[in-house]
């Protein structure tokens, strides 16, 4: 029997930004997909005991059939010679933009692997990841399944011209507290991207100006992470937010779950992911404050998670 992880993910900075080529902080959080794969009886039994929203497995499935039978090929596994039977479980709820995908096809990698002793490292489990994650996003950057499988944080930069993407692995002290607040709301990637691009087009100038102080952010964010220096992360989130409200992505679900978060004890707040509803990333000194915020979200009405940026 192999068995295996994948970490869920979130933006800490550049989501809509990254588009353009400018570059983003991504990270791992604490809660995980595991895979146990074992001999099965015919074909692929794919059992999901994931926790999910509503709708999101069904929603999935297709998807997720397409990544399995991605990675099987890439592996080069007969299913009718080893027919296979796949649980998953963890504590990672399926929500958009946690990576969902990515911790599912790097826990199966990592599973397969210990299963049929096929000595991958890291780098492998990684490459076998990105296969799976095509079934849902055809050809994918590789930040969700790189978060997945190494964990920790990294820097993301977009090559515009069609080459391989610049992906660093960043080290950081040690792991950061935050609470993912979800607005209830989903919405397509693909729309409000054309939208903000739509937005660019007309008003290019102001939108360089926008982009020119992202930089900024970016910088300043990335400094502050490798120095520890959490009370300025929190405000350097709280200026990307500003900008992300500057080109029209934030929501009022969204501002409501970051007055009720600052108002309890957070660093700093902002949207994570797609924008104009989905998730809200809160920043938490500590423990005590991180379970403050969550209770006052969750009073508030919506749903929040308790967890971690990096490993840990």
């Amino acid at each position: 029997m192999g068995k295996g992880i994948g970490y869920g993910k979130t933006i800490l900075f550049g989501e809509h930004f990254v588009v353009y080529g400018l570059p983003a902080v991504a990270s791992a959080i604490s809660d995980i997909t595991t895979a146990t794969v074992a001999k099965g009886e015919k074909g692929l039994e794919l059992i999901d005991n994931r926790p999910a929203i509503e709708g999101y497995k069904t929603k999935k499935q297709g998807e997720i059939t397409r990544g399995l039978d991605l990675i099987m090929k890439f592996l080069k596994i007969d299913l009718e010679k080893t027919p296979l039977k796949i649980t998953l479980a963890g504590n990672l709820k399926c929500v958009s933009g946690v990576g969902a995908s990515a911790a599912l096809a790097s826990s199966i990698a990592r599973a397969l692997n210990e299963e049929f002793s096929l000595g991958l490292d890291d780098d492998g489990i990684n490459e076998v990841a990105y296969e799976g994650e095509k079934g849902s996003a055809g050809t994918p950057s590789g930040i969700d399944n790189t978060c997945s499988t190494y964990g920790g944080m990294l820097v993301f930069e977009k090559n515009l011209e069609g080459g391989p993407n610049k992906i660093d692995l960043l080290e950081v002290k040690e792991p950061i507290k935050i609470v993912l607040a979800s607005t209830g709301i989903t919405q397509e990637t693909k729309e409000v991207v054309a939208d903000v691009k739509a937005e660019k087009e007309k008003n290019s100038e102001e939108y360089g100006k926008i982009f020119a102080e992202y930089k900024d952010v970016f910088d300043e964010g990335l400094a502050a992470l490798k120095e520890g220096h959490i009370e300025k992360l929190g405000e350097l989130m709280d200026r990307n937010q500003e900008l992300l409200r500057k080109i029209n992505v934030s929501c009022d679900e969204i501002e409501k779950i970051i007055s009720v978060a600052k108002e309890n004890g957070a660093l700093g707040a902002k949207l994570t992911g797609t924008g104009r509803g989905g998730l809200v990333i809160c920043l938490a000194p500590d423990e005590e404050t991180q379970e403050r915020i969550a209770k006052a979200v969750e009073a508030a009405g919506f749903e929040a998670t308790k967890t971690s940026l990096g490993k840990g």
